[in-house]
């Protein structure tokens, strides 16, 4: 016994030895080093029009060397796009994994050039580079050399719109009847504004309520309150939770306790809303109002039956040019911002696109909003 006892305390010995051994070794360890920065090719073009109509066309391809890490690990290539040689303000067009060549198209190159601020509808500089790395949390970034180009984007709506739905609101809980748009502030596109009447006469703890919609006629993308439904008493202020935005089922609603004015705020980015009572007392109600100048022909506006600060043109073609509001005393209403803004008399709203537009004007806010239908 006490021979075997030997011998099993000897295997215990060498086992040990060879599992120190063994963590050791370091001859299987993961070793990369920073590559050299890859060599991006200058383009066989230098000047790229892009066309509106077909969009999925290629419009150009990047090709460059393959970066080395000292190991054979698959690399991610992201090609960057700036509106400026430093690359101060960038978007990455794309990202390549394992291959040294990718073609954009017509609307990705047009989406990226926008989004770094080349304007439509005008020939630009615009710089490109290939940033290599490993895996997915981009390790060991390495830039390339830039090269530029001329291109000459079409028109990129860079904008989201949200509308209402609620028994509080005009539309009631349809949400296909021509549901008012929020109104974006200029300055910052993920803010949005409703100064508006809500509903709820009776009181009663079901009423008074509205939801946000990204599209009419769908239910989802919605936007709420993060309280369920049945508990979602209404506040002054709170957070905004989304199906699918920040989760699976629906959020619960927005709600004023009794009818008058308030000022909704609607701010995506910050997942904040805020609900206030307004003094709407002394507001002007017009009687009359339409859209005019170089921009389209002087066509009427569509005053709203629950709250008569609210007009809109569900759909009018608009040119490049300039509009302001015609109000029935004569007033012209105007600002300098395309798209959204806040109007003040003697100004004049530019169209920098010709689309078929939807237009919404409050007089109690001077906000409005021109959402194009086809962009």
């Amino acid at each position: 016994m006490k021979y075997l006892k030997n011998i099993s305390i000897l295997m215990l010995t060498v086992c040990l030895f060879v599992l120190v051994s063994s963590c050791d070794d370091d001859s299987d360890k993961f070793v990369a080093n920073e590559t050299s920065p890859v060599q991006l090719s200058e383009l066989t073009i230098s000047e790229i029009e892009l066309d509106p109509v077909n969009t999925n066309n290629p419009a150009v391809t990047f090709n460059w060397s393959r970066a080395d890490y000292g190991q054979p690990a698959a690399v991610r290539y992201n090609v960057e796009i700036s509106f400026d040689a430093d690359f101060t303000n960038t978007v990455i067009a794309t990202t390549i994994s394992g291959n040294n060549t990718a073609t954009l198209s017509v609307g990705e190159l047009n989406s990226a050039a926008g989004s770094v601020g080349a304007p439509a509808f005008d020939w630009s500089t615009i710089y490109a580079r290939i940033t290599s790395s490993l895996g997915t949390q981009d390790g060991l970034p390495v830039d390339s050399n830039s090269i530029s180009f001329m291109v000459y984007p079409y028109f990129n709506y860079p904008f989201d719109d949200y509308y209402l739905v609620g028994n509080g609101t005009a539309p009631g809980w349809n949400n296909n009847d021509n549901n008012p748009a929020l109104f974006r502030d200029s300055d910052n596109p993920s803010l949005y504004y409703y100064t508006a009447y809500f509903s709820n006469d009776d009181g009663d703890y079901g009423n008074g309520r509205w939801k946000v919609l990204e599209e009419r006629g769908l239910w989802q993308p919605q936007w709420g309150v993060t309280d369920d439904e049945g508990s979602d008493d209404p506040k002054t202020s709170g957070e905004i939770a989304g199906n699918p935005g920040t989760q699976g089922s629906d959020p619960g609603r927005f709600g004023v306790a009794a009818s008058g004015y308030y000022e909704f705020t609607f701010n995506i980015s910050t997942k904040k809303y805020t609900t206030e009572a307004y003094d709407a007392s002394g507001a002007t109600e017009f009687t009359s109002m339409s859209i005019q100048g170089a921009a389209s022909e002087t066509t009427a506006m569509t005053q709203s039956t629950f709250d008569a600060h609210i007009w809109n043109i569900p759909s009018i073609r608009l040119v490049p040019g300039e509009l302001q509001f015609l109000t029935n005393t004569g007033s012209t209403w105007g600002s300098s911002t395309a798209f959204s803004g806040v109007a003040q008399e003697g100004g004049s709203i530019p169209v920098v696109v010709e689309d078929d537009y939807e237009v919404w004007f409050n007089t109690l806010s001077g906000r409005y909003i021109m959402i194009p239908l086809n962009l």
